[in-house]
């Protein structure tokens, strides 16, 4: 392990902006020391000036899908955690919804296993929770696994939960966060179906947030929250994507104080319903991206702090799989490289300041789940840091995406800011385009 003296750096961390200098050694933050003191180089010790460069801690993303174990023609575990880290994400918590799904503990070990062996980043896994699998999720490390995930709409296999006894039996589960996907099933399937009577099967995708409308999120949303807050379940409302559901969230303040929490992704910030007529299915998700007005409420309960974190909801396919008719391609999209990037573009327009983008991508995930020594600039914290020029144009292009399936909905868009330094447990894993990939990131640890 290298040791780090990264010095003359605008460090944006808790709110405050300063210059200052930071020391790191053996993995962990040693020291920080503000303007106008000048540290000593230990000789063991490697410089880097970053004079006119943003140091900021590293992004935890909580929603990504890495398609591994079963679904690695998509991403796996490698591939999408070297993207993440050229995205200055030095986290993430991965979704059970992959093959075998992660639906038991011997399933969830062999997943950690395979990230111990491939993931650059650090790691954690959400367990899966099916209608007859309570038992296991009762079992569940929690100083070891981030948080149940509940599919409340339409998923692959079993993961649709939809028996109100198995609900009731998982949302009493108090040990760990309860992550939902929340869209009835029902109305999206009426809703399918009075379009494949028009249409058959090539429906035009800019019907995708009428068929998955808002009604459809409202619905299993406000059944979600009036099951958590009838057994003091900490709910977490993953993907937000509608101004309605904000009126089911708590009144803005930090998510210590909060049984109900939420999540807004990047994708629902950045594109809106007009966005379908360029775009096409690369940009069909679930939940669908809707109009310019849910839009704008999203950024507005950001800026607020209704909403709480911002993540990607990273969910790879191939571009021919992409390119099918609507019924048939699937929903998701790459995004875990670019999310920093297009975060910042909302502080270069003046929409959020940086230290809000800050605060929702890494502060806010560690204080969330409880994670153990990350999330922040301090002392005897993990050092995973990242280094951001917030001056050098760059435009998304094939030659710079490191997504397996090698696309991305936001190819030809230049962005101001560039990553050029990712640490990750002190390991200077991104240089300026140039990975180092000798050391893998840990396993996340939660103080629960």
């Amino acid at each position: 392990m290298n040791n780090y003296l990264i010095t003359d750096a605008r460090i944006i961390n808790e709110g405050a902006q300063f210059t200052g200098h930071v020391l790191l050694r053996n993995g962990l933050i040693e020291k920080i020391w503000p303007d106008g003191s000048t540290p000593n180089l230990p000789s063991d010790t490697t410089l880097i000036n970053a004079r006119g460069k943003w140091l900021i801690p590293g992004v935890i993303d909580d929603q990504v899908h890495f398609r591994d174990p079963g679904l690695t023609h998509k991403g796996d575990l490698y591939t999408e955690s070297r993207a993440a880290i050229a995205g200055g994400v030095t986290s993430f918590m991965d979704m059970p919804n992959t093959a075998p799904q992660t639906t038991t503990r011997d399933l969830l070990a062999a997943k950690i296993k395979l990230a111990e062996e491939k993931s650059l980043a650090n790691f954690s896994f959400f367990f899966g929770a099916t209608n007859n699998n309570l038992a296991e999720l009762q079992a569940v490390d929690p100083d070891i696994t981030c948080g149940i995930k509940v599919f409340m709409g339409a998923s692959t296999g079993n993961m649709l939960v939809d028996d109100p006894i198995a609900l009731e039996g998982i949302f009493r589960i108090r040990k760990l966060p309860v992550a939902v996907h929340a869209e009835d099933e029902s109305i999206i399937r009426q809703n399918l179906e009075l379009y494949r009577k028009q249409y058959g099967d090539d429906i035009p995708v800019e019907f995708h947030p009428v068929i998955r409308s808002a009604e459809a999120c409202y619905k299993s949303s406000s059944f979600a929250v009036e099951l958590a807050r009838r057994l003091n379940t900490h709910l977490h409302l993953i993907h937000l994507s509608t101004a309605r559901e904000l009126s089911l969230l708590e009144p803005p303040g930090p998510v210590k104080n909060k049984r109900i929490t939420s999540e807004v992704c990047v994708h629902h910030l950045w594109f809106d319903d007009q966005d379908y007529a360029d775009k096409g299915t690369l940009i069909k998700w679930n939940p669908a991206i809707k109009s310019a007005e849910d839009r704008e409420a999203l950024i507005r309960a950001v800026a607020d702090d209704t909403v709480d974190i911002i993540a990607t909801d990273h969910a790879p396919h191939t571009i021919e799989e992409k390119d099918k008719p609507y019924t048939q391609a699937p929903s998701g999209a790459p995004m875990v490289q670019h999310s920093l990037p297009v975060m910042l573009e909302f502080h270069h327009k003046g929409i959020l300041p940086v230290e809000k983008i800050i605060s929702k991508m890494c502060h806010t995930p560690a204080d969330l789940f409880k994670l153990k020594n990350r999330g922040y600039i301090r002392e005897g914290y993990y050092a995973d840091l990242v280094l951001i020029d917030p001056d050098d144009p760059w435009t998304v292009n094939s030659h710079n995406i490191y997504y397996k399936v090698g696309w991305s909905p936001l190819e030809d868009t230049t962005f101001k800011s560039r990553i050029t330094h990712t640490f990750v447990n002190g390991n200077l894993v991104f240089d300026n385009g140039i990975f180092d990939e000798t050391a893998n990131g840990q396993l996340l640890e939660f103080n629960r």
